[in-house]
């Protein structure tokens, strides 16, 4: 009796740690819908989004093994209800290998992370020939840096891409196409910014938006955590969280206030828009959500396979957006060690 009495404990346990899971992945799922101000906490669920879901299919698969079906019920429709998320990171199609030959415009987002600064110009050059090999049109680059030595990687990019709008010295945008206007962002007290140029394609505008919001701030407080720890600091565990949690959520208002300014001018837009760059978040947070607006992720559209971007924690926080009037043909990402992120890529039928 006690045996048994014990076991109906431990059942129970586990069905209230399965509810409070499901709890946690419905408020992550929607903790992007409210601005992290006054937030926070249900904002930071959606990091641990891949996580939870991950644990519902864990219980899932234990009450299927103890044939408890109904409870099973409630991971599984916790499950189904995060098929949206799940398309945002994993797309089970097949690329379409034919898109480069329809028409269309060819989009790249790709933040170099300053080309590591290097002086010869061979990491800009082979990047540049990596967006030959990809026929890509419009490129829109994150952490520019123009200098390389003696040259500027502009004069060699011009060949190819004779068109550019620059914003502030770590922004562009490179078209084959001509440019015909262009507005810059300049975000008080960061380093970060955005720009749009309006292009000409064969007679038709579009407004491509490049945009590099706040980064989350993380490596630092690692970093300063590690250096007070090796110079003989006590440094308490909840500190380190503290600082962990205040730099995320630093970093979370900052892009809060930098999308709802980009948001704002892109629904005064007259041309159809596509929206590329570096986000520094990750899908269904606040900040995806209102850059995406009611456009379309390029991704969830005609992408294949895992999605990430950041190269470090395999995590996507690189996008191309797009008008609903405009149609995705593909989109996937390419290995290249030059960045800590992933340059990704997109071809879009025109109107």
């Amino acid at each position: 009796m006690g045996k048994r009495a014990v076991q109906k404990y431990f059942s129970f346990m586990i069905l209230v740690v399965t509810t409070l899971l499901a709890v946690f992945t419905f408020v992550g799922l929607y903790g992007g819908d409210v601005p992290p101000a006054g937030n926070t906490a249900r904002a930071m669920m959606v990091y641990a989004l891949p996580f939870l879901i991950a644990g519902n299919a864990v219980f899932l698969i234990y009450w299927l093994i103890l044939r408890r079906f109904h409870w099973a019920l409630i991971p599984l429709i916790t499950i189904l209800c995060c098929i949206p998320y799940i398309g945002t990171i994993y797309q089970f199609r097949s690329l379409d290998e034919t898109a480069d030959a329809k028409p269309g415009l060819k989009i790249a987002s790709y933040n170099v992370a300053m080309f590591s600064r290097e002086t010869s110009g061979f990491m800009a050059q082979d990047i540049l020939a990596q967006m030959k090999r990809q026929k890509v049109d419009v490129l829109c680059l994150q952490e520019y840096f123009d200098q390389s030595g003696n040259r500027k990687n502009s004069d060699s990019y011009k060949a190819y891409f004779p068109y550019m709008a620059v914003g502030k010295s770590d922004m562009v945008i490179y078209s084959r196409y001509p440019i015909t206007d262009t507005k810059t962002f300049d975000f008080d007290q960061t380093n970060n910014s955005a720009l749009w140029a309006e292009i000409d394609v064969n007679g038709a505008t579009y407004r491509v938006y490049n945009a590099h919001l706040e980064t989350t701030g993380l490596n630092g407080t690692l970093h300063r955590a590690a250096k007070m720890s090796n110079n003989g600091m006590d440094l308490e565990s909840n500190a380190l969280v503290r600082a962990i949690y205040g730099n995320y959520t630093l970093g979370m208002l900052a892009r809060t206030g930098q999308a709802n300014i980009l948001a704002m001018d892109m629904r005064e837009a007259e041309v159809p828009i596509i929206v590329c760059g570096d986000f520094n978040d990750v899908p269904y947070s606040y900040v995806y959500n209102t850059m995406l607006g009611d456009k379309i992720d390029g991704f969830k559209e005609c992408g294949s396979g895992w999605m990430y971007t950041f190269r470090g924690k395999k995590v996507r926080i690189d996008y191309i957006f797009h008008d609903k009037e405009l149609q995705g043909l593909s989109y996937y990402k390419r290995e290249l060690s030059y960045s800590d992120h992933n340059p990704i890529f997109m071809k879009i039928a025109l109107k």
